[in-house]
């Protein structure tokens, strides 16, 4: 025998559901504001390297309409540098402007493998998110 109940029941859920759902979209769009309206994302890359491989190296991905984020109280880039085996790993100076080309190097791996990962904080969206690094539409 079918419960008289189940369609009500299933009902209830459905808009309680609904309801969480909408209550973390607008906690999310306070916390948003909280902190100036706008939101942060992390960019990474990696790579590995076998025993005596000379260098490595690779570009972190800048998100469209972001800018790196600063270090909370500080003016340095908010970064990460993490590896592993015997190599020495830091962001290329001579490569990396912070705007359009962020370029993460590693030394000669001594041992028998080696491997890297960049991270990069970044602040996107917002009334200052950076606009001059939109791409152009073809034909404009």
């Amino acid at each position: 025998m079918k419960s008289a109940h189940r369609p009500v029941r299933h009902a209830f859920y459905f808009v309680l559901g609904a309801l969480l759902l909408t209550v973390f979209a607008l906690s999310g769009l306070a916390l948003a504001q909280f902190f100036g309206g706008t939101a942060t994302t992390e960019s990474v890359c990696n790579f590995g390297m076998a025993k005596d491989d000379a260098s490595g190296s690779c570009e972190v991905p800048i998100p469209f309409g972001c800018e790196v984020a600063n270090f909370p109280g500080t003016e340095k880039p908010w970064t990460n540098v993490a590896k592993g085996g015997n190599t020495m790993c830091q962001f290329d100076e001579r490569n990396t402007d912070w705007k359009t080309k962020i370029t993460g190097t590693c030394s000669t791996c001594k041992t028998p493998q080696c491997s890297a990962r960049f991270s990069v904080m970044f602040v996107c969206g917002g009334k200052d998110a950076p606009s001059q690094y939109q791409p152009q539409r073809p034909g404009r």
